[in-house]
């Protein structure tokens, strides 16, 4: 290690004249030079001047943070309720058999697509071919004896006008004629009820969509009437109904607000399933408000294109307003919370951030209406809430609402 250069009188004089007492006190000078201590005097006295050179400068304060703010505006939007409801078929139709027979046929797949009077099943035939073939033969039966009351009665026509026979025989001519007649129709009755059950036996579609599974398999025999079992079930598909509950006071507001309920719009979501948006509109309300829950039931109609919507199915159900409404709107990344209340950071003409709480409304597009707390022209900072505290100096970046926008949606 290198050795200390010692503190020789020519140091010690260039220190002790530099110091700013020793012009205007040479005597002491020289009595510290003449005694053995002026080595120490000569260390303290640089040890001095070094804590006045590093005594740092008083440090500048710094500049206010620059934060992005906008300026509240009102915006028309259209105001939505949210409701939860189900999905339920437009047109669904329950198979029963309407004559009795054994099952011969199951003419479907489990869960396809049917048409209307597409065949379903096939119930033994033959019993109700032979009863049309009654039918038949009594039809012409009446017929044969109609044709023959019809001659009798023009021979009694003529009898009676030649006064060969009496007015009564006439009247039985007349009367058998008559009869005759009405056993043409009843014939004629029987034979297209008989058409009707072979009809029956076959079963079809009456109408269009997705058929359940083949409660009876063939072999099974049926029988009609009240106690017939299901033999399966159809429900269509391209329109559906999402059933909800409207409470008193929102259904009121919209009632006395809107002419046709039909012009109403409204759009569905699937549970867990928020990317597919259903847009349909109000089929009808209800003709009386549930005593017990104070809602009323709606139906809203919608096109089922893509076969999602399935019947029972959970739904997110949001109601809107027939037209756009002026309102403030606030983007969530300016919302901050504490506790249980909503707040803002908002910019006065100072530049100065104050705490301002606001009571909120529903979501609209990455946004939120405000219900309180704020007025058109007020200035608040959408991203100052991790660094900046209320009553400091701020430095405004005025940005736009399609930003934040696009901020807050960005990957």
């Amino acid at each position: 290690m290198r050795a200390l250069r010692p503190i020789t009188p020519k140091i010690f004089d260039f220190i002790f004249y530099c110091l700013p007492w020793s012009s205007s006190m040479p005597s002491l000078a020289l009595s510290l030079r003449s005694t053995q201590s002026f080595c120490q005097f000569a260390a303290l006295a640089l040890l001095v001047m070094t804590a006045l050179y590093c005594i740092p400068k008083a440090a500048a304060a710094p500049a206010p943070p620059t934060v992005d703010v906008i300026t509240m505006q009102p915006q028309g939007i259209r105001t939505w309720v949210k409701f939860s409801g189900r999905i339920a078929p437009v047109q669904s139709a329950i198979i029963r058999p309407l004559v009795g027979g054994t099952i011969q046929e199951v003419l479907f797949k489990d869960g396809e697509q049917v048409k209307k009077n597409q065949p379903l099943f096939i119930i033994d035939p033959r019993q109700h071919e032979a009863s049309v073939a009654e039918a038949k033969a009594r039809v012409a039966i009446a017929k044969s004896r109609a044709k023959l009351a019809q001659d009798e009665l023009a021979r009694s026509k003529k009898l009676v006008d030649d006064k060969l026979i009496s007015q009564s025989l006439y009247d039985s001519a007349l009367s058998a004629q008559q009869v005759a007649q009405a056993d043409i129709k009843q014939a004629q009755a029987a034979l297209s009820h008989a058409e009707l059950n072979l009809e029956y036996a076959h079963i079809r579609a009456p109408i269009a969509g997705r058929v359940s599974r083949a409660e009876l398999t063939p072999g099974n025999v049926v029988e009609a009437g009240p106690s017939a079992p299901i033999m399966t079930e159809i429900v269509a598909t391209d329109t559906m109904y999402a059933e909800f509950n409207v409470d008193e006071g929102t259904y009121i507001e919209f009632i006395r607000n809107i002419k046709d309920t039909r012009t109403m719009p409204v759009q569905l979501t699937l549970t867990n399933n928020n990317d597919v948006v259903y847009k349909g509109h109000i089929a009808s309300f209800d003709n009386r408000l549930d005593a017990t829950s104070g809602t009323i039931r709606a139906r809203a109609l919608f096109n089922n294109s893509d076969g999602a919507l399935t019947a029972g199915m959970f739904a997110n159900v949001r109601l809107g307003s027939e037209s756009t409404q002026s309102v403030l709107l606030l983007p969530t990344r300016a919302i901050g919370t504490n506790q249980s209340k909503k707040f803002v950071l908002v910019v006065d003409d100072k530049n100065t951030a104050l705490y301002r709480e606001v009571t909120l409304g529903e979501y609209y597009q990455q946004h939120r209406v405000v219900l309180s707390g704020l007025e058109a022209g007020d200035t608040v900072i959408v991203n100052g809430l991790s660094h900046v505290r209320p009553n400091t100096p701020v430095t405004p970046n005025n940005v736009t609402t399609a930003n934040i926008t696009q901020a807050s949606t960005a990957p």
